[in-house]
């Protein structure tokens, strides 16, 4: 049977007309037991096990825009827990190993892929830097292996380990059960989930401040679309947590910068895995749907700008067809940019604030995708208890005041 190309849009378009028409649109109730601000993957995620494992279904997550609109639909997919530090090791692992449940969990295929994250060292640095990550992973549980520079071509036949180029490849760390997921298949995934529960998702929702009773504890919400109470709330706004948490009267130790990638058009599996390198900043993966998913790293200057600066995008494209010679001839799709909080240790902050019952997960700078479903796990924890999950304890707020840092930024092997 022959489909044209026009029949098969008027599918597609039919059936996201169904969906849309099956989608519940409440109403914000007078008062819940609790409210999570942001619906991408991290927000979503909290009020399903806020819902699953601690009971608390008369939660509503409320969302300025719409479902998965923010970071969770712009990034670029890799999830890893190859970190050096104790404290970063325990919480990514935590979401890797919740990661390749998850289909199941949610009854919705997230399309996880466990492909393998590649890192590449190009000089004697990168082998001793990713060397004292493979112990100290091993010392943790966390798996992560040293690849001559043969074995790396071996793993992903694509690159160019020639001596002769500008980076030359070494050697590499590889991480077997890393690898890749949907992104937006992870937030409709936890969105289905929550909604089935009972949470209620309130799309066009904005937060413009907040109540306090005379204690000085949050009493609920001011929106745009009326008032609600509630006694806990968990700002999960990525990209502008310092604006929702500003008009607590609090202010973050955030920076905002943006984070650019592309897609390529789309062609036959050409590239097996997810290559990383921090000494060029850029790394590829290819999508199910074909493209080249290509990253670089964060802009040199703060914006909440979605589309950041060209030369970032141009310096990355070079290094990387320098790397994979056989991509010179493939052609841009698309590019964009998100918009990511950055902490002055490039690590999360999932914590208790100083009003009671608020609640702040911010900070994830590049690595928020990877972390979706502990982050949402550990924080559903603090917020049910008013106390930390055992993963998330040592990712307080208070650390920027006692100088207790997890310095990822100074430790990372690469900065995703």
């Amino acid at each position: 049977m022959r489909f044209s190309l026009l029949s098969l849009v008027r599918n597609a378009f039919s059936n996201h007309q169904n969906w849309g028409r099956q989608w519940r649109q409440p109403e914000p109730k007078k008062t819940y037991d609790a409210i999570i601000v942001g619906a991408g993957g991290h927000g979503l995620a909290t009020a399903f096990y806020l819902a699953s494992e601690h009971g608390l279904t008369n939660i509503a997550v409320i969302e300025k825009g719409w479902l998965g609109g923010g970071n969770t639909g712009r990034n670029t997919t890799i999830i890893r827990s190859n970190y050096l530090y104790d404290e970063s090791a325990a919480l990514y692992d935590h979401a890797l190993k919740l990661w390749e449940g998850l289909s199941q969990a949610l009854n919705y295929n997230v399309m996880y892929s466990a492909r393998g994250v590649l890192m590449l060292a190009h000089n004697h640095h990168d082998v001793m830097s990713f060397k004292r990550h493979i112990y100290a992973n091993r010392l943790n549980g966390v798996d992560n292996e040293w690849l001559s520079r043969e074995q790396v071509k071996d793993f992903c036949p694509p690159l160019n380990i020639s001596p002769d180029i500008r980076y030359p490849v070494v050697g590499g760390a590889l991480q077997r059960r890393g690898g890749v997921a949907r992104h937006d298949a992870v937030a409709w995934g936890y969105a289905r989930a929550a909604d089935a529960l009972g949470v209620d998702i309130i799309q066009n929702c904005e937060v413009t401040g907040f109540k306090r009773d005379a204690s000085g504890a949050i009493a609920g919400v001011e929106t745009t679309r009326g008032p609600i109470a509630t006694k806990k709330v968990g700002v999960v706004a990525a990209g502008h947590t310092s604006v929702v948490m500003a008009r607590a009267g609090l202010r973050m130790p955030l920076e905002s910068f943006p984070l650019q990638a592309l897609v390529s058009e789309p062609v036959k599996p050409v590239f097996p895995c997810v290559v990383m390198s921090n000494t060029i900043h850029a790394y590829i993966s290819q999508s199910d749907k074909g493209e080249l998913v290509i990253g670089a790293g964060t802009d040199q200057y703060v914006s909440y700008s979605q589309q950041g600066g060209l030369h970032v995008t141009t310096h990355t494209l070079d290094a990387i067809c320098e790397l994979v010679p056989e991509f010179r001839r493939m052609r841009m799709l698309r590019n964009w940019g998100g918009i990511v909080d950055v902490t002055p240790d490039r690590s999360p902050i999932l914590s208790k604030t100083p009003i009671a019952g608020l609640y702040v997960n911010c900070g994830w700078g590049t690595g928020g995708f990877k972390a979706t479903p502990g982050s949402g796990h550990a924080f559903a924890h603090t917020i049910a208890h008013d106390t930390p999950h055992a993963v998330n304890a040592p990712f307080t707020l208070d650390r920027f005041r006692t100088g207790r840092l997890i310095d990822e930024a100074a430790a990372a092997a690469v900065a995703h």
